[in-house]
């Protein structure tokens, strides 16, 4: 298969409409993922039930969207990327507005699993259309917008709960909110088909075929070894932010003796380093390239990693450092995919490596777990480290791989610091 060359034209300017909605679909999308963690002690106590529960609220819901992303390419070939959009984002209306309204916890569980299945094809959707059209640039911001949804969604649900209002409250404001979306992108779902650049659909003239939709079978794209590399580091990438993320409050406070607000405090800047990196390196992407960024991302993702597992060393300085480095990466993953696979098969791509990222997020933090369990909290920076390492060694055969001319392609692009086609 052969690739287009880096040094290609930029894609069409996207129409402002699609643009501001896809802003507003991520920063939407966004609130509901870390709302559960603040509603859990009032849940638990509504439905009388043990702490371990939780557990299987969120293997439900990463299941189902698991599953989802697997399938989404093909709904896109069947249906198109505007139909798509507007049917998941519906559904995840409908399994929001379910935890809401559930009487008993056996429907909350069936919500998570309405609730996976909408956001997971959303998330491969709204992925898909940003690599083919958006560029590196907006898909960097537009990661950046769910991270302030995500952040947003734990104040909304706090400040209800101070109030009296409740937990079923805060989710049905959430699950209006995404009606609202699915609404909107209902209305212009054959906009989506038509791509940037084009009029707006008419009775006249109907929209064309969706030009992300896939052309191959999703078979077809798994023997591509390029895409099995993405899938690797999608979940190798997933598993270092989460569990950086979700350890090191435990790891600085039982196994470096840290008070809780300072500990606090250093997790927090964490956080508040990978939002930062996405709005920042959003205005550097398309000038630096983002190959190049990936490969600083992953390198400056190394050395956070280094600093957190010295004991010697502040682990806030690591902490930030780790943050700010990994911010880059899963969007300019999604943005380099149509050219790194292949445009044919960027839609099934992108699924399997929204699946990829989230069969991460539920393993290697267990297996952090399973490691500070046998061998002691301490060894868990190691461990993120070693996975750090193994990510941009991945990625490093990827980029070889990938950016391997071949008989039909200039040999003059090396990769590394141009943007490609469409990211």
């Amino acid at each position: 298969m052969s690739r287009p060359p880096e040094s290609a034209s930029t894609p069409a300017a996207p129409r402002p409409a699609l643009l501001a909605l896809s802003y507003l679909a991520f920063v939407s999308l966004g609130l509901p993922d870390a709302v559960l963690g603040v509603a859990w002690p009032s849940i638990r106590e509504a439905f009388t039930l043990p702490q371990v529960a939780l557990g299987a609220v969120l293997a439900m819901a990463a299941s189902a969207y698991f599953t989802s992303g697997l399938f989404a390419g093909r709904f896109m070939r069947t249906a198109g990327i505007g139909t798509l959009l507007a049917a998941s984002t519906a559904l995840a209306a409908t399994g929001v507005a379910g935890y809401a309204a559930s009487p008993a916890f056996a429907l909350f569980i069936a919500a998570a699993c309405v609730v996976g299945f909408g956001s997971g094809a959303v998330d491969a959707g709204l992925n898909t259309y940003a690599a083919h059209h958006f560029g590196a640039r907006h898909m960097t911001w537009l990661h950046a917008a769910y991270s302030t949804g995500a952040a947003l969604g734990p104040v909304l649900m706090t400040a209800l709960l101070t109030r009296g209002a409740g937990w079923r409250a805060g989710y049905a404001v959430i699950g209006g909110v995404l009606a609202l979306l699915a609404v909107a992108f209902t209305g212009m779902r054959r906009q989506w088909d038509a791509g940037p650049g084009s009029s707006p659909p008419t009775a006249e003239a109907p929209a064309p075929v969706d030009a992300t939709s896939p052309t191959v079978t999703a078979w077809a794209t798994l023997r591509r070894p390029r895409v099995w590399l993405q899938i690797a580091i999608f979940f190798l990438y997933s598993g270092v932010e989460v569990t950086a993320g979700q350890w090191s409050y435990t790891v600085l406070t039982e196994a470096r003796g840290l008070g809780t607000a300072v500990a606090g405090t250093w997790v927090s800047l964490y956080w508040a380093g990978l939002l930062a990196g996405r709005i920042v390196l959003g205005f550097v992407v398309e000038r630096v390239g983002a190959v190049r960024l990936l490969r600083l991302g992953t390198a400056g993702a190394i050395l956070g990693a280094l600093l957190v597992a010295i004991p010697a060393i502040p682990a806030v300085l690591g902490l930030a450092v780790l943050g700010f480095s990994l911010a880059p990466i899963f969007p300019a993953l999604m943005s380099e995919t149509p050219r790194r696979v292949g445009a044919d098969a960027a839609a099934h791509a992108v699924g399997f490596q929204v699946s990829a990222a989230t069969l991460g997020v539920a393993v290697l933090p267990s297996a952090a777990g399973l490691v500070g369990e046998r061998l002691g909290l301490a060894a868990i920076a190691p461990l993120i480290l070693g996975v750090a390492v193994l990510l941009a060694a991945v990625h490093e055969v990827l980029v070889a791989l990938a950016d391997r001319p071949t008989r039909s392609e200039p040999t003059s692009g090396s990769g590394s610091g141009h943007t490609a086609p469409g990211g």
